[in-house]
């Protein structure tokens, strides 16, 4: 029997409790790409609307598939409860789930953008059965040009090109330049 990759469960018993979220950043790039364009990040993003109940929701399905929840440099407090949701709501805190093997960022912020115009733009992809919810490439990739931070612009910078080609890819319109292309020829 194959198991699953952790993130995949993680994603699966988001969806069993009916959580809203998607998979943002240079992760959410990698859904773009095919075998050949895989961008490297420490840490997966799971951006969040701002509702403490759908956020209580995300914990207790990060909990229940073995992951630590931290909030800064401290384990997040207890109870596990809406009072404790609304406060990291209303400060738009992050909170980190760290567990089998990986880093998962809950983000209430994505720079430039509102959660709920996001998710009108987003794209399925199915991994081993299951829907997973990621940012259009457009809106991921504004994000980071509108967050400004050193490691976003040297990202944007360094795959200028790669980037391009996806949107292309994504849109219909790849270059007949493409790496792939050249090998056929």
């Amino acid at each position: 029997m194959k198991r699953t990759e952790p993130f995949v469960s993680l994603v699966a018993a988001l969806k069993r409790k009916r959580v809203r979220f998607l998979v943002i950043g240079v992760w959410g790039v990698n859904y773009y790409g095919s075998g050949a364009t895989h961008f490297h990040t420490e840490d997966r993003d799971l951006f969040l609307p701002p509702d403490s109940r759908n956020e209580l929701k995300a914990w207790q399905s990060c909990r229940g598939e073995g992951f630590q929840l931290w909030c800064g440099d401290e384990p997040l407090g207890q109870p596990l409860d809406r009072v404790l949701a609304e406060q990291v709501v209303s400060r738009r805190a992050l909170v980190r789930a760290d567990g089998n093997g990986l880093l998962i960022d809950l983000t209430l912020v994505m720079a430039g953008q509102v959660f709920d115009d996001v998710w009108l733009r987003r794209r399925v992809f199915k991994v081993d059965g299951v829907d997973v919810p990621v940012a259009s490439l457009k809106d991921i990739v504004s994000s980071k040009a509108a967050a400004g931070r050193p490691k976003d612009r040297l990202f944007l910078a360094t795959h200028e090109e790669a980037l391009r080609e996806l949107g292309r890819r994504r849109r219909g319109t790849a270059s007949t330049d493409s790496p792939k292309k050249n090998r056929q020829r």
